[in-house]
């Protein structure tokens, strides 16, 4: 998946053009500024990898086919409310929090099964697996203990799909079972600076 949070509409349109189709975006408000410009893109995935708060759901289940931050029954049963209510389907992956770094979001590995009981009360969303971010570290090994965590996870909970692993580590997140890898930076390059930043 291509990570294009901060790329314009434009960017993204030339990824789709060299062949990509899955896109991943942080932001769902950044992402709806760019939504419109790229509606004629039909088979285009869009997914979204950022926190995800309870009242963006509404948005976001307008503008993204698949969400792998979902970590609440709470929101959860929101974005389900919201998908039935457009008459559409959303493909769920639920956020693992394996680190104790204060700012990763998620749940906890042992509240899966509460989550995928509660998601049988919740028709328009598809759960399909699980994704985490392992702490930051130039060195990609040391990724490898969560990810592996994490395949252990979905596998004991029937869930097919692992997303795990970034521009730097994707290598070993691949070697450990990853089925959706983001990159961002190896597609794009470096990420625009805001325009109010120092150069």
């Amino acid at each position: 998946m291509a990570v294009s949070k901060k790329f314009s509409a434009a960017k993204i349109r030339e990824a789709y053009n060299a062949g990509l189709r899955d896109f991943g975006e942080n932001y769902v408000q950044e992402f709806a500024e760019k939504a419109t410009a790229l509606e004629d893109l039909r088979d285009g995935r869009f997914h979204l990898i950022g926190h995800l708060q309870s009242n963006k759901a509404q948005l976001a289940s307008r503008l993204f086919q698949v969400v792998h931050t979902v970590d609440s029954d709470k929101l959860m049963k929101r974005l389900d409310r919201a998908a039935q209510e457009q008459g559409r389907s959303i493909e769920v992956l639920f956020e693992i929090k394996l680190s104790s770094e204060a700012s990763k979001t998620g749940a906890a590995p042992e509240d899966i099964p509460g989550l995928l009981k509660a998601a049988e009360q919740c028709p328009a969303l598809k759960i399909t697996g699980v994704m985490t971010m392992p702490p930051w570290s130039e060195d990609a090994e040391q990724s490898r203990p969560f990810f592996r965590q994490l395949a252990q996870l979905a596998h004991q909970n029937g869930l097919p799909k692992l997303s795990m692993g970034m521009s730097g580590d994707f290598e070993v997140a691949i070697e450990e079972g990853s089925t959706l890898i983001r990159v961002g930076t190896a597609l794009f390059g470096a990420r625009p600076k805001p325009a109010n930043a120092l150069s």
